[in-house]
């Protein structure tokens, strides 16, 4: 997320507007996020970076911050007294006191979608690393390995048109990872108790299922839920003893959504197949991670939201929302 292309964005949009834009850019993803349990006077904050202190004193006495990772805690917010509009570039504020700022009178706006189309995408690359040994065969040829028996037919894998593939969560991510294997000639379930599908997934075939029953039927189980209460650690011993036999587990969304000792425990039993774990329940993960030994896991650095066009996507629809906020029209993604 470079500053650099928010300005351009901003200036483009707001082009009726004298704006004086001071830009800052943060050493992530080359240095980890902080956690708002971690540090004190962050309490309910997540995923963001930076101390109170050069979040104060880069905003100063500006009306407008737009920003990715600035932490805004009540303390933070009550040092910025002229704060009056924060857009995030996030599918959601988890940056931000979001009950602070309504006490403050702080209007939030988010960017919904902003890394939908990147993260489905690379969802779909995830099931087919996995479930087609793309990994199992790389790591061999890396250590000097030809493994021709994964030609065997008890060791290759199958073809997502045989295939039943689950999905939890039918969100901006979700809908679009449907959209995406159809194309396959899979099977697809969806799990989510809060959203409807939409007339065209009825359509084409698509399954609204039962939690209970997507963990029964499904040989790929895709996750793509928010972290709540709910769904916190839904993954963990007891659901996983619902799956099939030899079924995979994709998780794109957020490392907290699995038990991860009860998943480590499925794999080396063989209860599952295998896992795509792009997201960990400790970020950065440690060298000495437990799940880089394991042969049936497919393992990468939470990149899946990556791409240059979630950056001008975000940066386009952060620079509308001022716009919007400078011309007294209402926002069109307001927390």
């Amino acid at each position: 997320m470079l500053s650099a292309m928010f300005e351009e964005a901003l200036r483009e949009r707001c082009r009726l507007f004298e704006l004086s834009i001071r830009t800052h850019d943060m050493p992530w993803p080359d240095a980890p996020m902080e956690h708002g349990y971690a540090v004190k006077g962050m309490d309910g904050l997540k995923e963001y970076m930076g101390t109170a202190d050069e979040v104060v004193a880069y905003t100063g006495d500006s009306e407008i911050l737009v920003t990715q990772l600035a932490p805004l805690s009540a303390s933070i917010m009550d040092r910025l007294p002229n704060l009056k509009f924060v857009a995030v570039s996030r599918g959601g504020p988890v940056n931000i006191d979001m009950a602070a700022a309504r006490t403050r009178g702080i209007t939030v706006v988010n960017t919904p979608g902003r890394n939908a189309s990147a993260v489905a995408e690379f969802t779909i690359g995830a099931i087919l690393a996995e479930t087609r040994n793309i990994t199992r065969g790389h790591d061999a040829l890396r250590r000097g390995e030809w493994r021709g028996d994964l030609y065997r037919a008890d060791l290759t894998g199958q073809e997502l048109s045989e295939m039943t593939v689950g999905l939890i969560g039918y969100g901006e991510v979700g809908r679009r990872v449907v959209r995406l294997l159809k194309a396959f000639g899979c099977r697809i379930l969806v799990c989510d108790p809060y959203v409807q599908l939409s007339a065209g997934d009825l359509s084409d075939g698509v399954i609204q299922a039962s939690l209970e029953r997507i963990l029964a039927e499904s040989d790929v189980l895709s996750l793509h839920p928010r972290v709540t209460a709910e769904t916190a650690h839904m993954i963990n011993r007891a659901t996983l003893a619902q799956m099939k036999d030899g079924a995979y587990l994709i998780n794109t969304a957020r490392g907290p959504l699995v038990n991860y000792d009860d998943l480590h425990e499925a794999l080396v039993s063989g209860k599952l197949r295998g896992a795509m774990l792009e997201t960990f329940d400790v970020e950065p993960a440690p060298a000495d991670n437990r799940f880089l030994a394991l042969p049936n896991v497919t393992l990468t650095p939470h990149i899946a939201g990556a791409s240059v066009k979630t950056v001008r996507y975000a940066a386009g629809l952060a620079a509308e929302e001022v716009r919007r906020y400078l011309a007294g029209e209402p926002a069109l993604n307001l927390c």
